[in-house]
């Protein structure tokens, strides 16, 4: 009975940690190749104070609890790129965004953790 409650738990945590269908996931590394341009945007969903505190040049700073509110501020055919602390967050952000119609979105692995 123990060992059906741990799987449950490691399934429930693998699920969350899966991105949404049509998601991609990039590395640290790609994201510091890409280069901003036009046609990108470029999402931190951590909080403020996160944010304030360290960030990356070139993202908009839209906390991940007012983003649902917030996505008619966006293109939702352009690419998105999401950031947040360790990629949890963002994972779930990304999901969001797909939820909401967005064509090209790509969750940052590691988030800021790993920059």
């Amino acid at each position: 009975m123990e060992w059906i409650l741990i799987g449950a738990v490691v399934l429930f945590f693998a699920w969350r940690m899966m991105p949404a269908k049509g998601v991609r996931t990039i590395s640290p590394d790609e994201l510091k190749a890409m280069k901003k341009t036009k046609d990108s945007q470029w999402i931190d969903v951590r909080t403020p104070g996160e944010f304030k505190a360290r960030n990356m040049r070139g993202f908009d700073n839209i906390p991940l609890g007012s983003l649902p509110n917030q996505t008619s501020k966006l293109d939702p055919e352009k690419e998105t790129i999401v950031l947040c602390q360790s990629g949890m967050r963002s994972a779930q952000a990304a999901k969001i965004l797909k939820k909401k119609g967005f064509k090209n979105v790509a969750n940052v692995r590691g988030g800021m953790n790993q920059l």
